[in-house]
């Protein structure tokens, strides 16, 4: 795998009732070195929705992003990260 930095971070969105919407990150987007397209390269897969979809959304990292996945180990913790 290359060092560069994703261009995109991939995304699944878990809808919560009563909470906001919870963005857990699944993986990264890096630019094809054909410079057309995008390599995918995924550490998870999202789980269908009640009309049997999976969604994944590509977003731009943020500055100062961290883009390699977080682990966490405290199960009182939030894992993953919101996004508005």
């Amino acid at each position: 795998m290359s060092t560069a930095q994703p261009a995109m971070r991939a995304f699944t969105i878990i809808k919560r009732e009563g909470q906001d919407d919870f963005w857990l990150p699944i993986g990264a987007a890096f630019p094809h070195q054909s410079g057309d397209g995008y390599n995918v390269v995924l550490q998870a897969l999202p789980i269908p929705n009640g009309d049997g979809q999976c969604k994944i959304v590509l977003r731009p990292p943020r500055d100062g992003e961290d883009n390699a996945p977080k682990r966490r180990d405290d199960r009182n913790s939030k894992s993953g990260s919101r996004r508005r």
